[in-house]
């Protein structure tokens, strides 16, 4: 478990299921344009369908224990407020992973999103020794591109057609940062620049 202050990251549980089913359908149209769709199969390929929520969990416990995912909740103020995952942990001379995020909208504006990815950024860093981390964001999702700006992630460029995200391919900005830019930690960073820092 990750934590600081109200809001907490631990690993996704199948007894998650109630109340991340809550979550995720009260806020259905908030996440929809920034959700990854399965694209349409190729003329007589296999229809593939959206997991359901025990065969997610179990595919990202099972990524987990292969050192390739860190599957998280997040939880705010004790409630489930959203999902965190590091995924496509790669090793050898890369030592490099990426994260996804989504988060209820009725706590978002309260700094819990750039917490819970300061918290899993140092783990990566700091724990399991990771070098470099990204995050890739649709252009026009001003909110999780703020969380980025907030922490001081570094723009790389633009991914034409990156992801399949609500019904069609879609070109994605990529955001990154190493372990050598954060010297004193990026949740220290965060502490030190999030505006009610300036007001102490």
């Amino acid at each position: 478990m990750l934590a600081d202050g109200d809001t907490v990251l631990r690993p996704i549980k199948l007894r998650d299921q109630r109340a991340w089913r809550e979550v995720n359908q009260r806020n259905r149209e908030w996440l929809r344009p920034w959700e990854a769709t399965i694209p349409p199969p190729p003329p007589g390929g296999p229809v593939t369908h959206r997991p359901t929520y025990r065969q997610m969990v179990r595919h990202l416990r099972a990524e987990a224990h292969a050192g390739r995912m860190l599957p998280f909740v997040i939880e705010y103020r004790g409630r489930l407020a959203g999902q965190l995952t590091v995924a496509g942990i790669t090793w050898g001379s890369m030592c490099s992973g990426h994260v996804g995020y989504w988060v209820d909208e009725a706590v978002a504006g309260r700094g819990v999103m750039p917490t819970a990815v300061a918290l899993a950024a140092d783990h990566c860093f700091r724990t399991i020794g990771l070098h470099r981390i990204e995050i890739c964001i649709r252009p026009e999702n001003v909110p999780s591109r703020r969380v980025v700006e907030k922490l001081g992630f570094r723009e790389e460029g633009l991914r034409p057609r990156y992801l399949h995200i609500d019904g069609a391919w879609r070109d994605h900005l990529v955001f990154a940062l190493t372990v050598e830019e954060l010297s004193e930690g990026l949740l220290a960073r965060w502490h030190r620049t999030r505006p009610e820092a300036s007001q102490k």
